[in-house]
């Protein structure tokens, strides 16, 4: 039982883990990354399709992408979409095709942009605690109903402290990465 609460809990930080990196993909760094259209969808027929499923993402350029539809009607609804999703760019419609110029960050910008990243990063440690003290207080109402030991119950909480230390680190990671991408020219 102790067993299912530190694969569970351990899935939970793992997955927090996961969206923190999707969150922060989304961040601008000054160079062109289609991560950032992830979560952008275009009306193609009625039907919310995301982008890359309705056309080709390219790079030709560090700090250009093209988006060319394999369907020329529904460019109009892919610019329409991009300025919907409010990702701080402008879309340059050129007829079959939309190019998208990302200028050069200021450093001003660059700051508020590394502040943004803590920020993730800090509600991510907050939900890492968050699983851990549901952990503990799950294996604590165990010992309680006597189903394992008071030192089994120290030895898990302990498991469980490693866990968070080990996502806590990740986590640091991934903010570090992030920073050093943003803070390059």
């Amino acid at each position: 039982m102790p067993d299912m609460i530190l694969m569970e809990m351990e899935e939970k930080m793992e997955e927090r883990v996961k969206r923190l990196r999707h969150e922060l993909a989304k961040i601008r760094t000054g160079r062109a990354n289609p991560k950032m259209f992830d979560d952008v969808h275009v009306d193609y027929y009625g039907v919310p399709t995301p982008i890359t499923q309705v056309g080709q993402i390219a790079i030709p350029e560090p700090t250009q992408i093209v988006i060319k539809p394999y369907d020329k009607s529904i460019v109009k609804a892919i610019e329409r979409a991009i300025l919907v999703a409010n990702l701080g760019i402008n879309p340059n419609n050129e007829g079959d095709k939309l190019r998208i110029v990302f200028p050069a960050l200021t450093m001003e910008r660059r700051k508020e942009l590394t502040k943004k990243v803590k920020k993730y990063g800090e509600e991510a440690k907050v939900s890492i605690r968050n699983y851990r003290r549901d952990a503990n207080d799950d294996i604590k109402k165990l010992e309680k109903k006597s189903e394992i030991s008071e030192d089994d119950c120290k030895g898990y909480q302990e498991d469980v402290q490693e866990f968070t230390n080990t996502y806590s680190d990740k986590i640091d990671q991934c903010v570090i990465d992030k920073d050093k991408d943003i803070m390059s020219i």
